[in-house]
């Protein structure tokens, strides 16, 4: 087992997790970066990160100050005695947990693990993962044993995309150890990077269950309002003034109704819903809480048509305008846009549909959805749009004249309550 002055650090995954992670343990550890993308290595070496959450003068400070660099050889992390995994853990076209690569990434460690190393795994999993799945991978490539031969921890991620305010020195951490020792030093790792600190959890399953139920409960409590949402506009009753009216209260928790995408909220909870009936447990409300929200981009789709016929505008093979494609704000980040809903829904009355997004990767919309997207706002002003529906709330529509792209009669279905009012015909 190394000491702390000893340790040197590779993350394994350098997505928006693994990235601003590494390049933080950089600022007090010798730090490498291993992907297994050269296209994406080359790109963060040239000092730009695309999906924005290392600023570029942070990136290029840390390969230049730090000697922080990345690499998709296996043998330039050999060296490393503190192996820190950090890749996705997507859901099949069933729900399903996927763990393919998390195996695959165990099995990198596997190959580069030593005698007294240590593996930390910060990829949100069902209790039991780390432990039942990933190290078994990682002592039959390497042939070690756990807690003889190496160490392991787990300290789940808590990056928020697109967010500069909770960034990642900023976050609490929560973390745990193989070994009551081992808990010590991985703690003492992330504590020397952190300006809030960690919490230490006595056990590795107890961290795992810790990070799976703060998506989870986030995940209820929006099905929740989305809900409510739904009645209130069944009523013609504004959602909005309600939830200002309720937060009055001192101790109303304020939440927005939405549409819940990216790769935490709208994921994370199958992994806790599939272990639990391995248990005999079947999870009803965060079952209820999935279907519910997963069906929030029909349901957009559906109540921007009804305030179409309500004005008389013809559905279909009507134009119509979708601002925004990413799951939130201000962010590139496109995993698991429910925004995507919206559209299907809207093709199967108009093949006329016009998505417009400054922030997304138009190649990436295309590869991931076979969507086609229009960049710049230049190219949505020669048309003039049956119906127009605000799906995310950039910066940028806020100054937008969306009036001006209306045509006569035409409507605007605005799904984050950030448009005038005397412009809407229907919010959430």
């Amino acid at each position: 087992m190394n000491t702390l002055k000893d340790i040197k650090i590779a993350v394994i995954g350098l997505g928006y997790v693994g990235l601003p992670l590494a390049r933080l343990f950089s600022t007090k550890f010798p730090t490498i970066g291993y992907d297994l993308s050269q296209a994406r290595v080359d790109a963060l070496m040239s000092g730009h990160d695309a999906t924005l959450e290392v600023a570029d003068d942070l990136l290029q400070a840390a390969i230049r100050d730090h000697g922080f660099r990345c690499t998709t050889n296996l043998d330039d992390i050999r060296d490393c005695n503190f192996y820190v995994v950090a890749v996705p853990t997507p859901v099949d076209e069933n729900n399903r947990p996927d763990l393919q690569p998390l195996w695959g990434a165990s099995e990198v460690v596997g190959k580069v693990i030593g005698k007294g190393d240590v593996v930390v795994y910060e990829s949100t999993v069902y209790p039991g993962v780390t432990e039942e799945e990933c190290l078994p991978v990682v002592e039959r490539v390497s042939g070690l044993k756990l807690n003889i031969d190496y160490y392991a921890g787990y300290s789940p991620e808590r990056i928020n995309p697109g967010d500069k305010q909770h960034t990642v020195e900023k976050i609490k951490k929560v973390t745990s150890g193989s070994t009551p020792e081992i808990a010590d030093l991985v703690d003492a790792v992330y504590n020397a990077v952190l300006v809030n600190g960690t919490h230490k959890a006595p056990s590795i399953k107890v961290a795992e269950a810790s990070k799976i139920i703060e998506n989870s409960q986030r995940d209820v409590n929006i099905a929740f309002m989305n809900e409510l949402a739904k009645i209130f506009n069944a009523m013609g009753i504004d959602t909005h003034d309600v939830i200002e009216a309720a937060a009055s209260k001192w101790n109303f928790i304020k939440l927005s109704p939405g549409l819940v995408g990216g790769h935490c909220i709208s994921v994370d909870p199958y992994y806790l819903i599939q272990k639990a009936q391995v248990y005999g447990v079947l999870p009803r409300v965060m079952s209820n809480a999935r279907r519910l929200n997963d069906g929030m981009g029909a349901y957009v789709a559906n109540q921007t048509i009804k305030c179409m016929n309500k004005k008389g505008v013809m559905v279909k093979d009507s134009k119509i305008l979708i601002l925004g494609i990413t799951f939130k704000e201000n962010c590139p980040d496109i995993r698991n846009t429910k925004v995507v809903d919206i559209y299907h829904t809207l093709r199967e009355y108009t093949p006329n549909i016009t998505i417009y997004d400054p922030w997304a990767n138009a190649d990436k919309v295309k590869r991931e959805y076979g969507i086609e997207i229009q960049n710049p706002e230049s190219s949505i002003q020669s048309t003039k749009y049956d119906a127009v529906i605000l799906a995310v709330a950039h910066k940028e529509f806020q100054n937008l004249d969306v009036k001006a792209l209306l045509s006569d009669n035409g409507v605007v279905y605005d799904v984050k309550g950030i448009l005038p009012r005397d412009i809407v015909d229907g919010r959430l």
